[in-house]
């Protein structure tokens, strides 16, 4: 059987820590005076937090001396540590496990491309650690996606070809940052959203083992 790389991006693809990330930003917005709302959230998706804390302090039509920003900028993320450190494996989403254990017994290549600072602490607290055999996250790269450095990176730790990866993607720029390392894309979510990827599935109930074994096939 052929031997291919399969990334998996972490929020919104193995687990749901938007909502997280939703509770701490929302928080902070409530700290200087307004609000955010879901759908405002879903356009920080993929977002670094210094570029979060901008386009939040826009929608609020705050400025804020760069000491402040830096002490907010802690503070979000204090709180949302506080929100991972309950986690355990009932937060990984639908059928994630199938497809996993699926790669695992074919002997896929299995990584990580995520732009989350607290990956490795997820992945532990979820019970997934070993399951991947390479991890790039926050602290690996120095350009956020959409470019495609991240992937590259993941696709270098396999010791695959990136034409032999696979990319599991839930964001725009990380569909985007996908096929333009000239990877696979597959986007999870809303076929509106992520119409670019490749393919797209709603989550992974929708993926079959036999889907998986053509794309390792190919």
């Amino acid at each position: 059987m052929n031997k291919k790389g399969f990334i998996f991006d972490l929020d919104g693809v193995i687990v749901d820590t938007a909502k997280y990330h939703y509770l701490a930003w929302k928080s902070l917005a409530n700290e200087l005076g307004f609000d955010i709302s879901l759908e405002q959230n879903e356009q920080l998706k993929g977002v670094s937090r210094v570029r979060s804390l901008e386009i939040i302090l826009g929608w609020g039509n705050k400025t804020l001396s760069q000491e402040a920003f830096d002490k907010y900028m802690a503070e979000k993320n204090d709180n949302y540590l506080s929100h991972i450190a309950q986690m355990d494996a009932g937060e990984i989403l639908p059928d994630v496990p199938k497809t996993l254990n699926y790669l695992q017994e074919t002997q896929q290549g299995i990584a990580l491309g995520s732009a989350s600072k607290n990956a490795r602490k997820i992945l532990r607290k979820v019970g997934l650690f070993e399951v991947f055999e390479g991890i790039v996250d926050g602290n690996d790269v120095s350009k956020a996606k959409p470019d495609p450095e991240v992937f590259l990176i993941a696709a270098e730790k396999l010791d695959k070809k990136p034409t032999d990866c696979i990319v599991f993607e839930d964001s725009v720029a990380g569909v985007t940052a996908a096929n333009s390392a000239g990877m696979i894309s597959i986007g999870i979510g809303s076929e509106d959203t992520l119409g670019h990827a490749d393919y797209v599935f709603k989550d992974f109930t929708e993926i079959q083992t036999s889907f998986i074994e053509e794309l390792i096939n190919r």
